[in-house]
């Protein structure tokens, strides 16, 4: 199956990049104008029930996703490659690193889950679960992961993306996938170069979290706390995140 995909720059650092839950590739705002295409290649594929592969079959999960990117490497003719994942992108990121550890070279986590299960309480749980159905619902998390501090037509615009971006029966499953998937054993004492990307206002995906997960999983990560956003750096602060992003890459 030949994987579509987006590219970005023909330079010989190569970059696969997964999105998150409520996006597609084609929502990463200005930030990718802003990156260094000469020194890298960056490949974004969508998820399956996503954007320009709304229509692949699927299962929906996570390691479904790590497949599909090692599929795409093959394709590219990529033996290695570095990735960088946003939030649920993050966590099937490292589905990679299970199975295919050899062929990653740096791991870049933007406001990530981590490779740990992520419980939801109660109140949480029936407003992510119910969010496949009801645009409100994903209004209210981009509200909550943003720190309540984006304007309504902000909020808007990237519910109607969201919305329209995804089948409802992809968003679903990967959500619970995402959110139950415990793999944290198999990947915990990996040696790469790792960087956590979190935003000061996102009131979900914490230092304190980040601390116990990801920092905790691999001895050579780091945490950068990224001044003046939340959760979606790259449409709150692209120039400055780029410029961080590509700063880790290049090591």
């Amino acid at each position: 199956m030949t994987i579509s995909h987006r590219l970005v720059g023909t330079g010989g650092h190569r970059v696969v990049v997964l999105h998150d839950w409520f996006a597609t590739t084609r929502h990463w705002g200005p930030f990718l104008d802003y990156l260094d295409g000469e020194e890298f290649s960056y490949a974004l594929p969508d998820h399956r029930g996503y954007g320009e592969r709304a229509a692949v079959p699927g299962e929906y999960t996570l390691a479904e996703i790590a497949q599909d990117v090692l599929d795409l490497a093959d394709q590219l003719g990529w033996d290695t490659f570095s990735l960088v994942g946003h939030s649920m992108g993050a966590k099937a990121a490292q589905r990679v690193l299970v199975q295919a550890p050899h062929r990653v070279r740096r791991l870049a986590g933007i406001t990530p889950v981590p490779a740990s299960a992520y419980p939801l309480d109660a109140e949480a749980h029936a407003l992510f679960h119910g969010a496949a159905e009801r645009p409100a619902n994903r209004r209210a998390i981009l509200d909550l992961v943003t720190g309540q501090r984006a304007n309504g037509g902000w909020l808007d615009l990237m519910t109607a993306r969201s919305v329209a971006g995804s089948r409802p029966e992809a968003f679903q499953r990967y959500l619970e996938d995402w959110t139950t998937q415990d793999f944290a054993a198999k990947i915990a004492g990996t040696r790469l170069p790792v960087r956590v990307f979190i935003g000061e206002h996102d009131l979900a995906l914490t230092e304190p979290v980040m601390r116990a997960t990801w920092l905790a999983h691999y001895p050579d990560a780091t945490l950068e706390i990224l001044a003046g956003c939340g959760h979606y750096p790259m449409y709150e602060i692209p120039v400055a995140f780029a410029t961080a992003l590509e700063d880790f890459l290049r090591g």
